[in-house]
C-alpha cells in the first residue's frame, strides 16, 4: 500500500491506499515538539484497520510545513553568507519595493543572515563566464575560518555571475567541507543557475537557513518509521506539485517550502477533471492557515517565484517586498494566517481582530479542553452550532461548548456589550473577511472573472465557511470532496516525481544562436534524466518538459511559457512568442504593439516520472452523526434555526434545499439558507449558492 502524510500545525492527516484500491484515513492531533511522534503513533492503528502490515508499504509521501515554520518563527539555522566583494548588502537592498506603500509603520522582515555574518571575497567572473579575478585560496581559507568561529551552522555561497561559471563556488564549498565538515553548505549554482543577483542570493540563503532543521527532521522521521518496521522509500512534496526523494530534499529543501498547500491543489485538479469542472478556485482552511489557488482550463496556476514570511504569503506579480523571496517553481498559492485555531481578540480601540496568532495543536481551541483559554474561530463555530457537539474526528476529540461560550463571553461579548451568539457570529464573519484576501489574491486581483468558476472547499474547516466566501465572490457552486478534511494528504498520493532545472540564456529572440541553445537544452535534459534514473526510475518512464522565461524588450519581469519539443527552430521560437503574447494579454490586459521584440531570459527543464494516481473515491465508511438536528445561528436577519443534520451517505442526486448541516468524520459542511445541495456519482457534495433565496 501507499501512504500520504500531511503534517499541519493542528492536525496530522494520514491517507493510505490498500492493494485493492480502498482508501483508509486517520486524523490525529499534531505533536509540535516532535511531528514524527504523531505519525508513528497513528500508523499502527491504520495498518490494523487496513489489514496490511508495515512490510506491505510501497512508499510514504510526505508534506510538511516545517521549513515554512522555521522561516515564519525565525527558528532556522544560524547562517553565514559568502559573496563577491561589493555585494554584501544585496539581501537588505532587495528590490527596493514594499507591499504597503503608504504605511509608515511597515517594517520589512529581518534578514535571515544578519550583516555581521556576511563576508565578501575578492573574486570576479564576468557575465560570459570568464574569470576576471581568480579566487585567492589563502584568503578563502581565512574567510571560512572567520565565519566558522562565529558559530554558524550553515554557510550560503552566492558569487556574482556564478550561473555562467560555478568554479569559484565549488572551490569554496570544497574548502568548507574540508576545514569544517560539521557546517552545511549551500551554493547558488546548485540551487538556482539564473540571472538576478538578489533573487539568487535570497533563494540560496533560504535553502541554507532551513537545511539543518529539514535534514534533522527527515532523518528523525526515517528512524521513527524504521522503528515500526516501515522500510519503504520516503518521498517529500515540493512546492511545484511534484515529489522528490528525502535524500534530495536534505540537499535542496527550498523546493519544499510550500509542500503542504501544493498537495491540496494537486488533489483539487484531479477532482475538477473528474467532475467536468474546467475552472475553479481552491479553498483550503486548516487549523492554522488558509490557502487558496486557481485552476483555469484544467491547468494549475504556477509561477517561478514567491515570497514567504509576509502577513499574506503569495505568488504575486503585483505585490512584492513583504517576505523572503524564493525563486523556484511553485504552484500559485496565496496563504494567510487564518484558520480554525486563529485567536479572536480586541485591540486597544476595542475592535475585533482574528489572528494571526493561533492556538495550534497545543493547547488548541478552548473547546478542546486541553488548556486553551483564548477564543478561536473553532470555538465560535461550535457556539454557532456549525460543528458537531459530539466532537471532532468522529468523536476522537471531545468538545466543551460551555467552555467556548465562557471564553467568548469574557474576551469578546461582555467588553462589546453583545450576546455570546452575536460575538461568535462576528468572529465567524471576520474570519471570512480575512480569508477572502487569499481568495481574491489568486483570482479577481489577477484580472479573472470568477462568477463561472466553482469553489472547491476542503480542509477541516473549509466546508464550514465555503458558502459565505462563494457569495462574496459571486461564485454559484461549491464542491466539497470526499475526505475533505484530509484532502491534501490524498493529493500526496497523486503527485508525480519531478526535478526542475533552470539556466539563464539572456538573448533577443531575433538574435538567437539556435545551435548553441540546442546544445544547452540537450545538456539540461540529460542532467534531469540522469537525476531520475539515478533514483532507480527507468529512462523510458521519464518525461521531459521545456519552458522559457520571456519578456518584451524593455521589461524587467518575465512570464513562463511552454517550449515545443524537438530541436529548437525559428518556428518553435515563434510559437513561444505567440503564447507569451496570449499570457501577457490574460495577465496584464494588453500586448505590445506592432514590431514588438522579445527577450529569452531563461530555459527551464522539468523531468517527470508519472506515478499511480489515487482516484477520488466515494466515502465507503458510512459515518453517521448521532444528532438528527441541531440549532444553528445564521446572523441577525435569520437568527437561530433548528436545522436537520445529515451524513454524506444520506445525500443523493436529487436536489435538497437548505438550511442543513452535513456532519462527517473529518469536517462539517454548512448548507446555509437559500442554498441547495446534491451528491454526484463520485461522492462530491455539490452546493448551488443563492439559487433558492
Amino acid at each position: 500500500m501507499r501512504i500520504g502524510i500531511d503534517v499541519g500545525g493542528t492536525f496530522t492527516d494520514i491517507v493510505c491506499v490498500t492493494p485493492d484500491g480502498t482508501i483508509r484515513t486517520q486524523k490525529v492531533p499534531s505533536t509540535p515538539e516532535d511531528y514524527s511522534k504523531s505519525i508513528v503513533q497513528a500508523l499502527p492503528e491504520l495498518f490494523e484497520k487496513s489489514g496490511c502490515g508495515a512490510d506491505r508499504v510501497l512508499e510514504v509521501i510526505h508534506g510538511t510545513t516545517i521549513a515554512t515554520n522555521a522561516i515564519l518563527q525565525q527558528r532556522g539555522a544560524r547562517t553565514g553568507l559568502i559573496t563577491t566583494k561589493g555585494f554584501r548588502d544585496v539581501l537588505e537592498l532587495r528590490r527596493i519595493r514594499m507591499p504597503e506603500l503608504y504605511n509608515w509603520n511597515w517594517d520589512k522582515p529581518p534578514d535571515l543572515v544578519e550583516r555581521s555574518l556576511r563576508r565578501e571575497i575578492d573574486e570576479r567572473i564576468d557575465a560570459r563566464g570568464k574569470i576576471v579575478k581568480a579566487l585567492d585560496l589563502q584568503e578563502a581559507r581565512l574567510l571560512i575560518d572567520e565565519i566558522a568561529a562565529l558559530g554558524v551552522e550553515c554557510i550560503a555561497v552566492c558569487l556574482i555571475n556564478s550561473y555562467t561559471n560555478s568554479a569559484h563556488e565549488e572551490i569554496l564549498a570544497q574548502l568548507i567541507h574540508e576545514r569544517h565538515p560539521q557546517i552545511s553548505v549551500s551554493i547558488s549554482s546548485e540551487i538556482l543557475r539564473e540571472i538576478k543577483e538578489y533573487e539568487r542570493t535570497s533563494t540560496v540563503v533560504v535553502n541554507a537557513y532551513v537545511l539543518p532543521s529539514v535534514k534533522s527532521y527527515l532523518e528523525s522521521l526515517e528512524r521513527s518509521l524504521l522503528s515500526i518496521n516501515v522500510r519503504a522509500p520516503l518521498l517529500v512534496m515540493q512546492s511545484n506539485g511534484g515529489v522528490m526523494t528525502a535524500k534530495e530534499c536534505t540537499r535542496r529543501p527550498v523546493f519544499m517550502i510550500e509542500s503542504g498547500p501544493a498537495a491540496g491543489v494537486i488533489s483539487a485538479q484531479a477532482l475538477a477533471q473528474e467532475a467536468g469542472v474546467a475552472n475553479a478556485v481552491t479553498f483550503d482552511m486548516g487549523g492554522t492557515t488558509t490557502k487558496a489557488s486557481m485552476i483555469e482550463e484544467g491547468r494549475i496556476s504556477t509561477a517561478s517565484e514567491y515570497e514567504v514570511g509576509s502577513s499574506l504569503s503569495l505568488v504575486s506579480r503585483l505585490i512584492k517586498g513583504g517576505g523572503h523571496l524564493i525563486r523556484v517553481p511553485a504552484i500559485d498559492v496565496a496563504e494567510i494566517g487564518a484558520g480554525g485555531g486563529s485567536i479572536a481578540w480586541l485591540d486597544a480601540g476595542k475592535a475585533l481582530r482574528i489572528g494571526p496568532q493561533s492556538s495550534g495543536a497545543s493547547p488548541g481551541p478552548v473547546c478542546y479542553g486541553m488548556g486553551g483559554t483564548k477564543p478561536t474561530t473553532t470555538d465560535a463555530n461550535l457556539v454557532l452550532g456549525y460543528i458537531n457537539d459530539d466532537g471532532l474526528i468522529g468523536g476522537g476529540i471531545k468538545l466543551d461548548r460551555t467552555k467556548a461560550e465562557r471564553a467568548i463571553s469574557k474576551d469578546i461579548a461582555s467588553p462589546l456589550g453583545m450576546t455570546v451568539l452575536e460575538a461568535a457570529y462576528g468572529i465567524h464573519v471576520l474570519a471570512n473577511s480575512s480569508m477572502m484576501r487569499a481568495l481574491r489574491a489568486v483570482s479577481t486581483e489577477r484580472g479573472r472573472d470568477v462568477r463561472e468558476f466553482a469553489l472547491i472547499a476542503f480542509g477541516g474547516s473549509g466546508p464550514i465557511h465555503a458558502v459565505e466566501l462563494a457569495r462574496g465572490l459571486a461564485i454559484r457552486e461549491v464542491i466539497v470532496p470526499p475526505y475533505a478534511g484530509l484532502f491534501s494528504a490524498c493529493g500526496l498520493l497523486s503527485a508525480d516525481l519531478e526535478y526542475h532545472l533552470v539556466q539563464t540564456c539572456y538573448q533577443r529572440t531575433q538574435e538567437l544562436d539556435l545551435e548553441t541553445l540546442n546544445v544547452l537544452l540537450g545538456r539540461m535534459e540529460t542532467r534531469v534524466s540522469d537525476l531520475l534514473t539515478g533514483e532507480g526510475y527507468s529512462g523510458n518512464g521519464v518525461q521531459i518538459e521545456r519552458f522559457a522565461d520571456m519578456r518584451y524588450v524593455g521589461q524587467s519581469y518575465e512570464l513562463t511559457v511552454p517550449v515545443p519539443t524537438g530541436r529548437l527552430s525559428r518556428n518553435s521560437i515563434a510559437t513561444a512568442e505567440e503564447r507569451f503574447d496570449q499570457d501577457h494579454q490574460k495577465t496584464y490586459g494588453h500586448q505590445a504593439g506592432v514590431g514588438r521584440d522579445y527577450f529569452l531570459v531563461n530555459f527551464r527543464v522539468t523531468g517527470r516520472v508519472s506515478r499511480q494516481r489515487a482516484a477520488n473515491q466515494p466515502v465507503k465508511a458510512a459515518f453517521r452523526p448521532r444528532q438528527r438536528s441541531r440549532t444553528a445561528y445564521f446572523g441577525a436577519t435569520r437568527g437561530a434555526i433548528e436545522v436537520p443534520v445529515f451524513a454524506r451517505v444520506d445525500l443523493t442526486a436529487t436536489l435538497r434545499k437548505g438550511p442543513m448541516l452535513i456532519d462527517e468524520y473529518d469536517t462539517t459542511t454548512v448548507v446555509a439558507p437559500g442554498c441547495a445541495v446534491w451528491k454526484d456519482s463520485s461522492g462530491n457534495i455539490r452546493m448551488q449558492i443563492g439559487a433558492h433565496e
